[in-house]
C-alpha cells in the first residue's frame, strides 16, 4: 500500500513522515538488514502470523546464503492446561463480554527450566529465536519487534487467523477478544514496555507477504517529535446493529460493501494504530508504544495520575437511517476497579455533529419513575421477548448540533435514531451494561447480552426530571474572544475529570490556545478544515478528523485559512485524575 496526500478530505490513513528512505519494504531487504547479524530475537504480538514470517524471512536468509537456526519460543510455553488454569480467574466464568484485568506479568505463560535450555546454534551463521514472548530467553542480539494493531487482531481472529497466547486452538471471535482484553494484551503492554528501549528494528507485521520496517532509533525519534508537537492516529471503522448510513455518505472511499457503520472509532488509543510514512511507504505501529515512550510530554501533570493510559477517547456513532442505540448505564468508579480491575471509569459526553430535525436522545429518568416497575417490564421483556414502553420510563430530549449531553456513570441513556454524535469518553470503552436492544439481534443474528444485575446495582434514579435538563444538557458559555474567533466552555459534570470548549473561527480567523498542562483532543466539527500549528509543525486537519495536541507542545494555533471553521477539544480538569 503507498500513502499518498488527502488535504482538506477526511483520511482514513492519516500518516506522520519519516526521513526518506527510514522504511524497508519485504523480506529480502530485512534479511539484508540481518546479514551482519550472529543472532537475532524476533518477539512481537499474539496476533502476529508467525509461521509465515518465518516462511518469508527464513527463504529471503537462504537466498542470501545465511544458514539460519530457527527457535521457536512457542516451544517453552506452559502446556496448553496450565495456560487455561493461569487466565481463568481473568476470564469472567461463562460471562460473554467481561472479564478481569490479568495482574501477571508474559513471563507467568512460560516454563523458566524451557527457556533457559535454549541457546544459539554454534555452526550456523545465525540464529533467530521467534514468537511471541522471544525476549524472554535473554539473548543478546539484534531485537527486532513485529507489532500488529489490535483492530488487525481481531479481524485475523474473526478469520481464525490469530491464536491466544498459548492457546491449543482459535477461540471463537467473541471469546478470543475479550481473552485479548482481559489477559493477552496487559501482559503484552507490560513487556512492550520493558523492550522499548532496546528494540532494533520495528517491523509492521499486517502485510506478511511484504512487511514494512524502520531502525528502532527512528521510530523513537520521532515518537519524541510527535508527543511535542500534533498527531492523529488511523481510525478504523465497524457495521452494527444499529448502525447508520452517515459515514458511509460522507466517507465514500470507505468500503460500500457493508450495510452500514456504527462506529467510527477516531480516537480509542488502546486500540487504534499511529501510522508512519518515508517515501509514500507506510510503516503501523500501536499507539501505545507512544505513551510507553513519551507519556509524561502527551499527558503533562496528568502523567502522575493516568501514568501511561491515554484518559480521553473520541469516537462517532452513527445512527442515520439506522436505528436507537441500546439503553444502557456505566459503572461507577469503585464498581469497575472491584469488578474489572480499571482504574477510571466510562464517564461519556454526546456531541451531536449532525442530525435531523426529529431526533433525540434518550438521558435520565422521567419524574415519576418506578425502578421496581420498570425492572420488572425489562424482565419479562428478556423472557417473553416483550417491547418496553421505554418513554414511560426515560426521559427524552431534542438534539439539536451543537448540544453537549452530559453522561456520567450511573446515567440511563442511548442515543436516538438519525443522529452522529461525537462521543466524548474517558478511554475505558467495553464496560456498557445494556438494559434493553429494542428486541433486535446482532449482526451474526444473535441476541445482544443483556446486564440488569449489574445495570441496576449503578443506575441512579435520583437522576431524573428537571434536574436531568439542569445537570444533563451542557449549557455553553463564551469565555474568550478576538479577532476572528470566540471561545466557548461547555461545561462538564463534576463526575467528568475532563472539560470541553468549543473555538468558533470565523474565515480568516486565528485562535492561539495553550495546552494549560493537558493534552487536548479535538476535532473539526464545522467547516472545511483547519490549519493547525504546533511545536514546529504545521498540518491541515479536514471535517470531522480528530486529532491530539500533547501538552508539551504548549501553544498551539489554529487558523480558519479556508473558509469559518469550529473546532472542539477535551482536555482533563487541572488536578483531576482516576479516583
Amino acid at each position: 500500500m503507498q500513502i499518498s496526500p488527502r488535504e482538506g478530505t477526511y483520511d482514513i490513513y492519516p500518516a506522520h513522515p519519516l526521513p526518506p528512505g527510514s522504511i524497508g519494504t519485504g523480506w529480502t531487504a530485512l534479511a539484508d538488514r540481518l546479514a551482519d547479524e550472529s543472532v537475532v530475537v524476533i518477539d512481537g504480538m499474539c496476533g502476529v502470523l508467525w509461521s509465515e514470517l518465518r516462511d518469508g524471512l527464513g527463504a529471503a536468509l537462504t537466498a542470501r546464503g545465511l544458514r539460519a537456526h530457527w527457535v521457536p519460543v512457542a516451544e517453552a510455553l506452559r502446556s496448553p492446561a496450565e495456560i487455561d488454569a493461569l487466565v481463568a480467574p481473568f476470564l469472567g466464568g461463562d460471562d460473554p463480554i467481561f472479564g478481569t484485568a490479568f495482574t501477571g506479568a508474559l513471563a507467568d505463560f512460560f516454563d523458566p527450566t524451557a527457556l533457559a535450555s535454549m541457546r544459539p546454534h554454534p555452526d550456523r551463521d545465525l540464529t533467530v529465536v521467534f514468537g511471541t514472548g522471544a525476549a524472554l530467553v535473554g539473548w543478546d542480539g539484534c531485537r527486532i519487534f513485529v507489532d500488529v494493531p489490535k483492530n488487525e487482531i481481531q479481524f485475523r481472529a474473526r478469520a481464525e487467523g490469530a491464536v491466544n497466547l498459548g492457546a491449543a486452538m482459535p477461540l471463537p471471535p467473541k471469546a478470543a477478544y475479550k481473552r485479548n482484553y482481559f489477559v493477552d494484551w496487559p501482559a503484552l503492554a507490560l513487556h512492550k514496555q520493558e523492550l522499548l528501549p532496546a528494540i532494533d528494528v520495528f517491523v509492521d507485521g499486517q502485510h506478511h507477504d511484504a512487511p514494512t520496517f524502520a531502525e528502532g532509533a527512528v521510530v523513537r525519534a520521532s515518537l519524541m517529535e510527535l508527543s511535542r508537537s500534533m498527531f492523529r492516529v488511523r481510525p478504523w471503522f465497524e457495521p452494527g446493529p444499529w448502525g447508520g448510513q452517515w459515514i458511509k455518505e460522507h466517507m465514500p472511499q470507505l468500503s460500500q460493501e457493508v450495510p452500514n457503520y456504527a462506529w467510527s472509532f477516531e480516537m480509542i488509543v488502546p486500540e487504534n494504530g499511529i501510522l508512519f510514512e518515508s517515501e509514500g511507504i507506510p510503516l503501523e505501529l500501536s499507539f501505545d508504544l507512544l505513551m510507553f515512550a513519551e507519556h509524561r510530554a502527551v499527558l503533562g501533570e496528568s502523567a502522575e495520575r493516568f501514568g501511561t493510559e491515554f484518559p480521553i477517547r473520541f469516537d462517532f456513532l452513527d445512527t442515520f437511517a439506522g436505528g436507537n442505540l441500546s439503553v444502557q448505564v456505566h459503572p461507577s468508579h469503585e464498581y469497575i476497579r472491584e469488578h474489572f480491575g480499571e482504574r477510571f471509569t466510562q464517564d461519556e459526553t454526546y456531541y451531536i455533529l449532525d442530525c435531523t430535525e426529529d431526533a433525540k436522545v434518550y438521558l435520565g429518568f422521567q419524574e415519576d419513575i418506578d425502578a421496581d416497575a420498570f425492572r420488572a417490564e425489562l424482565e419479562r421483556s428478556q423472557l417473553e421477548g416483550l417491547p418496553v414502553d421505554v418513554e414511560r420510563h426515560v426521559l427524552t430530549h431534542p438534539a439539536r448540533r451543537g448540544d453537549l449531553f452530559l453522561i456520567p456513570h450511573g446515567t440511563i441513556h442511548c442515543s436516538g435514531v438519525d443522529n452522529l454524535v461525537l462521543e466524548i469518553s474517558a478511554t475505558p470503552y467495553i464496560f456498557t451494561f445494556k438494559l434493553y436492544d429494542w428486541l433486535r439481534l446482532d449482526l451474526d443474528g444473535r441476541p445482544r447480552p443483556i446486564n440488569l444485575e449489574r445495570g441496576f446495582a449503578n443506575l441512579r434514579f435520583d437522576r431524573k426530571g428537571a434536574r436531568v435538563g439542569e445537570e444533563l444538557i451542557s449549557k455553553p458559555v463564551a469565555i474568550g474572544r478576538g479577532d476572528g474567533w470566540t471561545r466557548w466552555h461547555l461545561p462538564t459534570h463534576p463526575d467528568h475529570f475532563y472539560d470541553v470548549h468549543r473555538w468558533e473561527l470565523a474565515a480568516g480567523g486565528v485562535a492561539a490556545p495553550s495546552t494549560e498542562g493537558s493534552v487536548h483532543v479535538m476535532s473539526v466539527v464545522q467547516g472545511e478544515s483547519v490549519r493547525v500549528e504546533s511545536g514546529g509543525a504545521s498540518r491541515r486537519f479536514a471535517f470531522a478528523e480528530t486529532f491530539a495536541i500533547p501538552a508539551a507542545a504548549g501553544t498551539f494555533s489554529v487558523h480558519a485559512d479556508r473558509g469559518p471553521a469550529t473546532v472542539l477539544g477535551a482536555f482533563v480538569k487541572p488536578g483531576r485524575g482516576p479516583r
